[in-house]
């Protein structure tokens, strides 16, 4: 069974996506009406073989293309070529993989600094100042 070579990393069997080609939306006169240009590339997520890390991000980055069935729907209708569409949609999931497979950066809690407390309390006392000069003067007597 060929392997389809997404990123250097990644390779999803040929069986895991399945290409419709449909008639796109859009300006192009007659062309429109008669030719099945525009692309519905589908990637079965159980059958692409993705790691748990790399399938989880995936899913979290297509968000409302992800089917029921765990299928990742990407539409291509900007060219006006069939050729052209396939090739749009099948960059675009390559790019989407390549996203997922990024593992995130842990976030390193840190403290705020003796000074910056200080500089902030400093800050937050003269706005409070400046508030209590706003009210109306009080009596002279």
């Amino acid at each position: 069974m060929p392997n389809i070579q997404l990123t250097p990393k990644t390779a999803v069997p040929d069986a895991a996506i399945t290409l419709a080609f449909v008639r796109s939306a859009g300006p192009g006169g007659q062309n429109v009406n008669k030719v099945s240009t525009a692309v519905e590339l589908r990637l079965d997520l159980e059958a692409a073989g993705l790691t748990p890390a790399v399938r989880a991000r995936l899913e979290q980055l297509v968000g409302s293309r992800l089917t029921l069935g765990g299928e990742v729907i990407i539409f291509a209708q900007r060219f006006r070529t069939q050729k052209a569409n396939r090739d749009d949609a099948f960059e675009r999931l390559a790019e989407l993989v390549t996203r997922a497979e990024r593992q995130p950066k842990r976030r390193v809690a840190t403290r705020p600094t003796l000074a910056s407390k200080r500089a902030r309390r400093e800050t937050k006392g003269h706005r409070g100042t400046v508030k209590k000069l706003r009210g109306k003067p009080g009596s002279d007597d």
